[in-house]
């Protein structure tokens, strides 16, 4: 019997120490209690105060005890469903379980015929829906874009175009209480009643505290309402490093932390056992041209090192990654993309969103997010590790085909090399020859030929039609009232 042996299912990584996690978490508990956060409603520092934090000339200052009292009662795994109830499109939420998906709210949207930049539309909406639909390794899915309509519609249109467009589940945003009131109205039509979304969630909301160090009214109250009817809510900080947060990343994470554990105490205070996570969107300001750098080495150190922070308090985290600060699908847009994802998998985040933004996220395009899927399947197969078992090392093989023998015809290959290797869609491993035979198509052609078959054949379970007239008349009335 063998003993003392260690394997190595998956590669190592580590951006910080544990000490180093543990550093910035108690550093930021004492922001929290000497600095505290900017309350702006009233009627949440009342909420606060009545629950023992201590509020002073419109500041809450958070003792460490309901900070980690927070912490211990929010749930450190849950799962969130697709529509479609196969387990296949369910995301389980627990710790080094990674997820990747589009973002949202770009202004611009690049074509996914003609590749033009262009404003988005409202079926953009659904046509990125029913792009990561059918890519395999895009997990969950958001718009990419924003629809140019009344913003208390926006997000409203987005949603319902999004859950009749792909049966995976959807990270969604709310400007206010109002539209998430709305949302979850469409989400509890699909689910079938309020307790099945409760028992099977289909979205979660993705929120961000004010930075630095203050919550602002609606927020706030959306927050608390994710809270009491157990949406699953992401609270996400997106600071640029020099602006709104210290220029030093040790600086910046302290901040975001503490700003992100005063939404996870909302969450707790409000209803117990809610699910709530950790995310972050951070980058340098670029202090030439002014732009948070989606691009920049300093994003992926950055989302890395707050994912082991939030893995070492307990809470899952959602990243940022596939994205670049390119204008169009290139060279940097494939390097800059491909070294994110690599980075935000490697780091174990459990959902990792902003797939397919351009532009430094002032634009989306789908043929990023193509480009990106099979980076996302590269990176996937990698961080599966090398598995070294008896059976794996196949010492009875070698012995079988002995000195100077071949393993090409042998029945050991056959039966494992379809499951052992990565096989690419999009990556071109053929000779010269061939590869001039079939039209010499540079790899971002080979993006847009498989855009396109997807545009032209991919289909959705449709929602049955009693759930359509529902949404339908959600819709009318959230029209009606704005």
């Amino acid at each position: 019997m063998r003993v003392n042996y260690e394997q190595n299912t998956t590669p190592r990584f580590q951006m910080l120490s544990e000490s180093q996690c543990e550093e910035i978490y108690f550093s930021a508990l004492q922001l929290l209690e000497r600095t505290g956060i900017d309350i702006s409603d009233g009627g949440i520092r009342d909420f606060l105060q009545n629950k023992g934090v201590l509020i002073q000339e419109g500041r809450a200052y958070l003792p460490a005890s309901i900070v980690q009292q927070a912490l211990y009662t929010a749930p450190k795994v849950f799962t969130i469903y697709g529509r479609g109830g196969g387990e296949s499109d369910s995301i389980p939420i627990r710790p080094n379980y990674v997820h990747y998906g589009p973002g949202s709210g770009c202004i611009n949207f690049m074509d996914p015929r003609s590749g033009e930049r262009r404003g988005f539309l409202r079926e953009d909406a659904a046509t990125t829906a029913r792009v990561s639909d059918a890519l395999p390794n895009i997990d969950f899915v958001q718009p990419l874009g924003s629809i140019p309509v009344r913003p208390e519609m926006t997000d409203i249109y987005e949603f319902a175009e999004q859950i009749a467009h792909t049966t995976k589940p959807l990270v969604v945003y709310s400007r206010t209480l109002e539209i998430i009131q709305t949302m979850h109205q469409i989400a509890i039509a699909v689910a079938g009643s309020e307790k099945e979304f409760i028992r099977r969630p289909n979205y979660l909301v993705l929120g961000s505290p004010g930075s630095p160090l203050f919550a602002d009214t609606e927020p706030s109250k959306r927050v608390i309402y994710c809270a009491e009817h157990k949406i699953p809510y992401i609270t996400c900080s997106a600071v640029t490093l020099g602006a709104t947060a210290p220029v030093t990343i040790a600086g910046a994470l302290i901040q975001v932390v503490a700003e992100e554990l005063m939404e996870v105490v909302l969450t707790q205070l409000a209803n117990p056992g809610a699910p709530v996570m950790m995310g972050g969107i951070h980058s340098v300001m670029d202090m030439q041209t002014g732009i948070l750098a989606y691009g920049a080495p300093e994003m992926n150190m950055l989302v890395a090192a707050q994912t082991e922070i939030a893995r070492y308090i307990g809470l899952p985290f959602f990243s940022t990654a596939g994205c670049t600060d390119s204008k169009v699908i290139d060279q940097q847009a494939a390097i800059e993309g491909a070294l994110s994802i690599m980075v935000s998998g490697l780091s174990g985040a459990n959902l990792i969103h902003d797939v397919g933004y351009i532009e430094y996220g002032s634009t989306g395009s789908l043929q990023q997010l193509v480009l990106m899927d099979e980076v996302i399947g590269m990176v996937k197969h990698l961080l599966g590790g090398i598995d070294v078992t008896e059976k794996s090392m196949a010492m009875d093989v070698i012995d079988r085909v002995g000195p100077k023998g071949q393993y090409l015809t042998d029945e050991h290959t056959f039966q494992h090399f379809k499951s052992g290797f990565w096989f690419p869609t999009l990556m071109d491993r053929s000779s010269w020859d061939k590869w001039s035979q079939k039209g010499s198509k540079p790899c971002g052609q080979r993006v847009q030929e498989k855009l396109d078959q997807i545009l032209d054949t991919h289909e959705v379970s449709p929602l049955v039609n009693e759930v359509r007239e529902e949404i339908d008349a959600i819709l009318a009335q959230a029209e009606e009232r704005t």
